[in-house]
């Protein structure tokens, strides 16, 4: 089981630095095409026709270029039945992409279709930046636009003897890098938004698991990571402990010296609370002044030495409103899990324990009894 650490709130803001491409590919928001369904269609759609132009390339006695065509249907179908069954989404857009630009650069070069079969490569640039990250989107898009343009030129006429003349030659370097600079803006408007709502999701899962005032977890986090080590309990039989912690005289403060210096002196208590716990430790405010504090794999013997341990630290921290120092000070009620005693009980066990702390004087830890 992994455990989340709330023990810092710095480290538990939503991160403001940009998503990796790589990482973002990871994230779907609502009525994207998943990159493996736009293959598998894609291929889908072009094996009939690659069949199709294949059968018409016979009938016109073609007997170089049918073939050609065959080989790549069945290499992408290929390509899409492996994925079916090995699942393996980098190696599967990695080969689609191979075998599109190998399919657009043969088109191109042998003049397919009595040269119009070119047209197709205005297809490519849309896929490519669709299915892979923006900077091979942009490699492939400019190596394939030198190509075209090398293609067109005496080089390209003495390799392969292109039919185009000289006014489709220009009108296609011309609309073929327009195309490709579109899709380079739209693919990064994509990209943006994506992110953007990455990025909100993100903040409104961070909003609704931790405290706005201390950063730390909320009721409703503790309560799930609370219940996540009882599982682990149940499973392991690994016993754990809670510490229930309420700040001394709060109303007092409060009332004496308005809800600011409150709020100060609940932002110092969780702040030290921090610091003295472990990273596997889950903090929560619990409510008010209470917070808990989940101490996964803790006897008792080491969650009052804990406890005492933050109830001293606590101790030495002070706060100043209107020139007057007031110094900060908890009571804790230490309880662990027995028996197959519930949450519930074991929670109440704690809060009888914070009881009895408060009544003996305060700024003292206290355990709870057995369980019954």
């Amino acid at each position: 089981m992994t455990f989340v650490n709330y023990n810092k709130s710095q480290d538990m803001k939503p991160s403001t630095t940009r998503t990796p491409d790589s990482e973002l590919s990871q994230f779907r928001v609502k009525g994207e095409i998943p990159v493996p369904a736009l293959i598998n269609g894609l291929t889908a759609a072009a094996v009939p026709l690659l069949l199709f132009f294949s059968w018409r390339s016979m009938q016109q006695g073609d007997s170089v270029t049918a073939p050609f065509l065959i080989g790549f249907a069945v290499l992408l179908a290929i390509n899409s039945l492996v994925f079916l069954f090995v699942g393996h989404k980098t190696f599967h857009r990695r080969v689609f992409i191979t075998l599109i630009t190998a399919l657009f650069t043969y088109l191109a070069t042998q003049a397919v279709e009595d040269g119009s079969a070119i047209i197709w490569l205005f297809a490519y640039p849309p896929i490519i930046f669709y299915i892979s990250e923006a900077r091979v989107g942009i490699y492939a898009c400019l190596g394939g636009w030198l190509a075209v343009l090398m293609l067109f030129s005496p080089i390209g006429d003495a390799l392969f003897a292109s039919p185009y003349n000289a006014t489709f030659r220009l009108v296609m370097i011309i609309v073929l890098a327009f195309v490709m600079v579109t899709c380079y803006i739209l693919d990064q408007s994509r990209r943006r938004s994506k992110l953007g709502l990455i990025k909100l999701a993100k903040e409104f899962e961070y909003a609704a698991k931790h405290d706005a005032l201390t950063g730390l977890a909320n009721r409703r986090e503790g309560l799930e990571q609370l219940d996540n080590e009882y599982q682990r309990y149940l499973r392991s039989g690994r016993g754990f402990s809670v510490l229930l912690t309420d700040i001394d005289l709060f109303k007092s403060v409060n009332d004496t010296h308005g809800h600011q210096a409150g709020d100060e002196m609940i932002v110092l208590v969780a702040k030290t609370l921090a610091s003295q716990c472990r990273k596997v430790d889950t903090i929560a405010r619990w409510g008010g002044e209470e917070f808990l504090i989940l101490l996964p794999e803790t006897s008792l013997a080491d969650a009052y030495a804990s406890a005492e341990r933050i109830r001293q630290a606590v101790s030495r921290q002070t706060i100043t409103v209107d020139g007057k120092v007031i110094r900060a000070t908890i009571s804790i009620g230490v309880a662990t899990i027995q028996g197959s005693e519930s949450i519930d009980r074991l929670l109440q066990r704690s809060d009888e324990a914070l009881y009895q702390a408060k009544s003996e004087g305060r700024n003292r830890t206290c355990q709870a009894s057995v369980a019954a």
